[in-house]
């Protein structure tokens, strides 16, 4: 039907024949001229009808925004003074002497092109017209293109791509199952995988040795701007490598990837930064250090002082208080300061202290803050000397238990880094290593795994279990500009160091060999040293095409209640299916009004 795409033609093409099909994009009537911007995938084009040609003319009076149309035409310059720059094809035109209507268009429910804002819900309704739009269409080309520039480096590197099965077993991953009844198993039922972990591992138990894989995967859990109920994982795992020749491998793939398909270079080495010293730094284990700023312990002191809401921190083993030193911050004004206060209560924080720097040399006098009279100059003065203050900063104080404090003053330091426009440099990968294996969860009296349970520890079976709290993992996380864009460790490959950490995390003999018994046999038959890494490939085109959402460069996203409004899906099914899948629905019980 075609001979060329729309957005192929150039000048090389002058004089030549050519047949056209695509959407009509504008349509221009210029004094009995009719152009037409015509639009296919590969971009936009210009054609022109003229009114000596009467049948076509009278076809392209008729046409609207969005018809489907086939032109056949001459390739020919533009005239002097409409050439356009701001399109590739913008210094020809196509003079049009056949056309057809392939298909008619209803007006779209929103402009294809246009700087209105659209609600979410409907562009998702309408999401085949949504992704017609040129930015649409180019985050769809850089997805293409990150998949295929994945899959062909690990090609070269001898992986194996290979398939694992998606209807599955439950396990524990950290998040709620997808569950699928079984028609054929009365009563039993199947879970989409949260992720290949445990089928990848058999494989290099089969001695595939190395293996890739681009799947889909579920999580029924809360939603975020990067989380879907379904999204799509790089999985990787490879055999007799220790985590240093891993992390190099990922490195190559990850310079390559941003230099062939975005042109950013990455530089030569990636930082690594271990987790205790992230968290203490940062307040966060996927820093952005594009934004110069760090949280400052004080906690020394602020011991002795009278101001309860720092010295009850400062005393408490589980407490912690921070500066955060904002350069040239004193000109924020107290709105400000209210909005950031409020921000920080998201995070559990009961207020935000603050000191603004009006004269660094003029000591108590020279402080702005309802705070500086519950402690001494003295203090005041070590706190300036420890966060490097000058006149004219503003410094942030956090004092509370250490995670939030952590969480609050460390989305604190990001969102003012970003809102002050105080970013250095355009991408910062970083490895954040030397995880703990464990967390201790307070409400369940009981230690989870940090990672997930085949993780490897850098310790031995008996110092683990003499000290879970105190072992670290062979686990690392790749982070870039404050996005965790990847993680992956060394697992475990022996089965007592398996059976030790599911006992320390308190799964028992009987539930491990129920959920696990599997994994443990394969674990009996000489598995290999082995590990690998998994990255978000929605997570990470995000980044690379500066949006805001994964939803952004999904073709079919769900919503934030992850729901579909295209299909609308969930949806209720009839009957006979639940009787044939032998379910029977409970509908919550409606209480009658008195």
């Amino acid at each position: 039907m075609r001979t060329h795409k729309c957005g192929e033609l150039n000048k090389d093409n002058l004089g030549e024949s050519t047949a056209l099909c695509g959407w009509v994009h504008k349509r221009r009537d210029h004094g009995g001229v009719i152009f037409i911007d015509l639009r296919d995938r590969a971009g936009l084009v210009q054609v022109v009808f003229n009114p000596e040609s009467t049948d076509t003319f009278a076809i392209a009076e008729s046409v609207r925004s969005e018809y489907v149309i086939r032109v056949e035409g001459v390739v020919r310059d533009r005239l002097e003074g409409t050439i356009n720059p701001n399109m590739a094809t913008g210094e020809i035109e196509v003079l049009v002497s056949h056309v057809e209507v392939l298909n008619e268009s209803e007006t779209p429910p929103f402009p294809i092109e246009s700087e209105i804002e659209v609600n979410e819900e409907m562009r998702l309704r309408y999401r085949y017209i949504d992704l017609r739009k040129t930015s649409m269409l180019e985050k769809m080309k850089v997805r293409r293109d990150v998949t295929r520039n994945l899959r062909n480096f690990l090609d070269d590197q001898e992986f194996f791509e290979m398939e694992t099965p998606i209807l599955t077993k439950a396990t524990p991953e950290g998040a709620r199952d997808y569950i699928v009844p079984s028609r054929t198993h009365p009563n039993s039922f199947f879970a989409l995988p949260q992720s290949p972990q445990l089928y990848k591992q058999l494989l290099m138990m089969a001695g595939m040795d190395r293996y890739y894989q681009v799947v889909r995967c579920f999580r029924d859990e809360d939603l975020r701007a990067d989380r879907q109920p379904e999204f799509t994982q790089l999985d990787i795992e490879t055999s007799f490598m220790n985590e240093d020749k891993i992390m190099a491998i990922m490195e190559d793939m990850m310079r390559n990837l941003f230099k062939q398909v975005i042109d950013v270079d990455l530089g030569d080495s990636f930082p690594r930064m271990t987790h205790e010293e992230a968290m203490s730094r940062f307040g966060s284990d996927k820093p952005d250090l594009r934004i110069p700023l760090e949280l400052v312990d004080i906690a020394d002191e602020m011991k002795d002082v009278e101001f309860k809401v720092f010295s009850g921190p400062a005393n408490d083993p589980k407490g912690r208080v921070v500066a955060l030193r904002i350069p040239e911050g004193a000109k924020l004004s107290r709105k400000d300061i209210d909005v950031y206060t409020k921000y920080v209560s998201i995070y559990g924080a009961r207020g935000l202290a603050y000191i603004k720097v009006n004269d660094r040399n003029g000591g108590l006098e020279g402080l702005q803050s309802p705070i500086v009279k519950f402690a001494p100059a003295e203090v005041w003065e070590a706190v300036l000397e420890k966060t490097g203050a000058q006149t004219g900063d503003l410094i942030f104080f956090g004092a509370d238990k250490t995670n939030i404090v952590n969480e609050a003053i460390g989305a604190l330091r990001v969102k003012i880094g970003l809102d002050l426009g105080l970013l250095d440099g355009g991408w910062k990968p970083l490895w954040v290593v030397d995880f703990p294996m464990f967390e201790w969860d307070e409400k369940g009296q009981r230690w989870n795994a940090i990672h997930h349970p085949f993780t490897a520890p850098s310790c031995s079976e008996e110092e683990l279990k003499a000290n879970p709290g105190e072992a670290l993992s062979r686990a690392y996380d790749l982070v870039l500009n404050g996005t965790e864009v990847g993680g992956g460790s060394i697992r475990i490959n022996k089965t007592s160091m398996q059976s030790t950490v599911l006992a320390i995390l308190g799964i028992g003999e009987q539930e491990a060999n129920d959920k696990f018994g599997f994994l443990l046999e394969a674990l009996k038959y000489g598995c290999p040293p082995h590990g690998g890494m998994a990255y978000g490939l929605d997570r990470l085109v995000m980044l690379m095409t500066g949006s805001s959402s994964i939803r952004e460069v999904i073709a079919f996203p769900k919503t934030q209640s992850a729901a579909c409004p295209l299909v609308d899906a969930p949806a209720v099914i009839n009957a006979e299916q639940l009787k044939e899948l032998h379910i029977k629905l409970h509908k919550p019980v409606v209480k009658e009004d008195a």
